[in-house]
């Protein structure tokens, strides 16, 4: 890994390019970048104006973990902001990690999915099923073959 100021280059002193980021990589890090920017503001408005803002705002992205307060908030947003940065640069710590948190994501949505049919609440079915479906994409998306080979390149 070269230091900070040294040019990228192969053995033989031509330019060495970094590896191309797939579309659809860029698409799953704004993903954790919007979320961790959403859940920052939320937490931030917690903590300066108690009150305001409902801990449920955090619900569909925190399932259940809102309850800890402004502070889960702020953390969550850290890990998401890490993440989304981490698939940025393609750093294959980052796309395990955002495996890891698509799948509990998606555990943690399955009673509200239930509950929603159960109690026949279709704004909140269609809502969780969503959420459940770009955790299932993100996963799905991130195992394939050539998004793989480009973090192992990175």
């Amino acid at each position: 890994m070269p230091l900070l100021g040294e040019p990228l280059s192969g053995k033989s002193g031509e330019p060495k390019n970094p590896p191309e980021r797939p579309a659809a990589v860029s698409v799953v890090a704004v993903v954790f970048l919007l979320a961790a920017l959403y859940l920052a503001l939320v937490g931030l408005t917690m903590l300066i104006s108690p009150g305001t803002l409902s801990m449920a705002l955090g619900a569909d992205l925190l399932g259940g973990l809102e309850t800890a307060g402004p502070y889960m908030f702020l953390l969550v947003s850290a890990v998401c902001a890490l993440i989304g940065w981490g698939l940025l640069r393609l750093n294959n710590w980052a796309r395990r990690v955002a495996i890891i948190a698509a799948v509990i994501g998606f555990v943690l949505l399955i009673p509200t999915v239930s509950g929603a049919v159960v109690t026949f609440n279709f704004g909140k079915l269609v809502r969780s099923g969503a959420g459940l479906i770009v955790r299932v994409l993100i996963v799905f998306y991130l195992y394939q073959l050539p998004v793989r080979e480009a973090f192992e390149k990175g």
